[in-house]
């Protein structure tokens, strides 16, 4: 790959500090080097065990892979299983039922523990309920909940019948839910009155109400022939005779009493949709052997997990991949015990987490890079105020991580005895595919480091070839895994199109990676995000590392904006650590802070990734999820008119970086 082509710079995504697992944890560890080596000499027998090992099928199967239709895939295609008894009923059968499955916290106060015996109990009724309502095998159901426990027993209810969820996020739009609904034709909601955010109830059903109204544009109000109601929040709703039902009526009149369908393997699970609310939604779908498999197999390697012992919290809301495969479907499956927590991470105060892992003694925290980057905005003294001993396994997901983050991860939350796994996956994958492993790994700081065993990934240029070490490309899976999508719900061809058209026989989502001198993977974030300074191609995510690895940083976020001289000039967006908020009017060209950010990314990078913009701003544009809005960013860097700001989780912060932009 030649330079100007290049994604990534070479000189700041390595690093010296690594940390290998303590002798007491590698010799207690669940995975040992061995299964590198026995998965890479035969990859099939390794995925056939791991599918035998974790699953209990009804009928077995005998064909691993069928890869004779590429890029669609068949994984233990022959077999039958139910998802909702591999999670719940196997449980109770083997004399577990006792075991504590979910510790619910809501953001009141109030708490629930469930055990697998009365999940057992509610999820079958609430699969009673779902059939007396006309859902049968193979149909749609739409799930809105917040995070609470119906969530979790609204998608095993459905698997336990064979319908297919699509569970869609609570902070998402009316006109988001009607474009899934109508795409996926589902035929039934389940939602809430509402939930709680920040203190307060937030309504959910009025977004249901306005997504089934009936218009000239959108099927959707024909599709639903019932809206399933939890009371969570006591609000008033508008209702719709003969069309809505409570849930504790339909659901608390049901019997306790059901026999899970037996499906193939490759039944449709779910759909989830990756898309915003504008053009047609994505339906990424993923069936029941083999996603069950590699979700189960990678939550009980990657965290080390120790079900008898272990209390395990997954942050993830469970509208988004992560809260389905790590939250829902491989903690269950592996007989976990596990927190869900409805609310945020400063109500009623920025202690909150921490409080949530000293109560329930949490083992095992696995949470986005944004959670920690704020955490550390709030400053070290929060979590220090709180006993954390318990952590023993600490995950990161959702996007790179800096060093500097991953360091204060480790060191404040960790105590300096935890070892990290930065996990890369998608949507797609379905499950964690670049890992290191806890046990095993001699971890470093910001890279996620190497392909699972059984996983084949790699970085290749703009051929298709692999790059050296020390050069980045692009990041592509050479071989169907079995956990991954099996189209988008109604468009094969669009699946065909996006996933495996630019490298024929590869697939590739959109990442640029680097492989660095030991050939460890760094993740460098959407191949969009690459600007081209003067010719050089340069990644966002470097240059925010070089910025957040400042001891005054927090957060920053980097993006690209037009240049008459340089074509693309670097602008800036941090966020200073509260020891040094005292520093936040120091901003413009003329600024003390600017300066010294400017000449802290001249040395950690070169003078071309020096920023020509820093701005100091007391929050990012992030979505209700997390994610950072870099797009609205660079509206504002260009000048533009701010664009659709409906997603974020708070509006008002692009006011007030557009005013300081505006006067630096």
């Amino acid at each position: 790959m030649s330079d100007s082509t290049q994604p990534t710079l070479d000189n700041l995504l390595s690093e010296e500090r690594t940390f290998p697992p303590s002798a007491e944890f590698a010799a207690r560890s669940n995975a040992h080097a061995e299964i590198y080596s026995w998965a890479a000499s035969d990859r099939l027998s390794f995925w056939a065990e791991q599918a035998r090992a974790m699953l209990d099928w009804s009928t077995p199967f005998t064909q691993v892979l069928d890869w004779s239709d590429a890029p669609v895939a068949r994984w233990f295609a022959d077999g039958r299983l139910n998802a909702c008894e591999n999670a719940v009923d196997r449980h109770v059968a083997a004399g577990r039922g006792d075991r504590v499955a979910l510790l619910f916290e809501g953001e009141p106060g109030d708490t629930r523990e469930i055990t697998y015996a009365d999940l057992q109990r509610e999820v079958s009724k609430a699969a009673n309920a779902l059939q007396t309502l006309g859902v049968g095998t193979g149909d749609r159901v739409a799930i809105y909940l917040p995070m609470i426990p119906e969530a979790v027993v609204a998608m095993l209810a459905c698997a336990r019948i064979g319908a297919v969820h699509s569970v869609v996020f609570g902070g998402f739009s009316a006109e988001a839910l009607r474009s899934r609904i109508d795409d996926a034709e589902a035929s039934l909601v389940i939602t809430a009155d509402g939930g709680y955010r920040r203190g307060n109830p937030s309504a959910l059903k009025p977004a249901v109400d306005e997504a089934l109204a009936p218009g000239d544009e959108h099927d959707a109000c024909r599709t639903v022939q019932h809206v399933l109601v939890v009371r969570r929040t006591g609000q008033a709703v508008d209702w719709v005779e003969g069309r809505d039902v409570w849930w504790h009526e339909a659901v608390g009149a049901a019997s306790d009493q059901h026999t899970p369908v037996q499906v193939e393997a490759e039944h449709p699970l779910f759909i989830l949709y990756t898309s915003g609310t504008t053009g047609k939604p994505k339906g990424i779908f993923h069936t029941t052997g083999g996603y069950l498999t590699q979700a189960a197999y990678t939550h009980l390697n990657v965290f080390d997990l120790k079900p008898e012992t272990d209390v395990y919290w997954c942050t993830a809301d469970i509208g988004w991949i992560t809260g389905h495969s790590y939250v829902t479907y491989g903690p269950l499956v592996n007989g976990a015990t596990q927190v869900i927590y409805e609310g945020t991470p400063d109500t009623p105060h920025q202690g909150r987490w921490w409080d949530i892992v000293q109560k329930y003694r949490v083992s095992i925290l696995y949470t986005a890079p944004t959670a920690i980057r704020t955490f550390m905005k709030w400053g070290e003294q929060i979590p220090a105020g709180y006993d954390l001993s318990s952590l023993r396994v600490l995950g990161s997901v959702g996007e790179p991580i800096n060093p500097e983050a991953w360091m204060w991860y480790r060191r404040v939350i960790g105590g300096d005895r935890a070892p990290i796994v930065d996990t890369w996956w998608q949507t797609e994958t379905g499950a964690i595919m670049i890992s290191p492993l806890p046990g095993i790994t001699a971890t470093k700081p910001g890279s996620a480091q190497a392909p699972l065993p059984g996983i084949s990934a790699e970085v290749v240029d703009e051929m298709a070839e692999p790059v050296p070490n020390g050069s980045g490309g692009y990041l592509v899976l050479t071989e169907p895994w079995p956990s991954m999508l099996r189209g988008i719900w109604g468009d094969p061809q669009r699946f065909r199109d996006t996933y495996w058209s630019r490298f024929p026989g590869l697939y590739f989502a959109g990442d640029g990676a680097k492989k660095d001198a030991d050939g460890d993977i760094w993740l460098l974030g959407r191949v969009d995000d690459v600007m081209n300074v003067s010719g050089h191609r340069l990644s966002t995510t470097e240059i925010e590392s070089a910025l957040v690895s400042h001891p005054m940083v927090a957060e920053a976020a980097v993006v690209g904006a037009a240049d008459q001289t340089t074509g693309q000039a670097v602008v800036a967006f941090v966020i200073l650590r509260a020891e040094f908020r005292d520093r936040i009017d120091e901003v413009g060209e003329g600024g003390d802070v600017a300066a010294e950010l400017r000449a802290h990314v001249t040395k950690e990078i070169g003078p071309i990734a020096k920023p020509r913009t820093i701005l100091v701003v007391p929050e990012l544009p992030k979505t209700r999820s997390g994610k950072i809005m870099r797009r609205l960013l660079r509206d504002v860097a260009e000048h533009r008119t701010v664009g659709d700001v409906t997603t974020l989780a708070d509006s008002s912060v692009m006011g007030q970086i557009a005013a300081g932009l505006g006067s630096s």
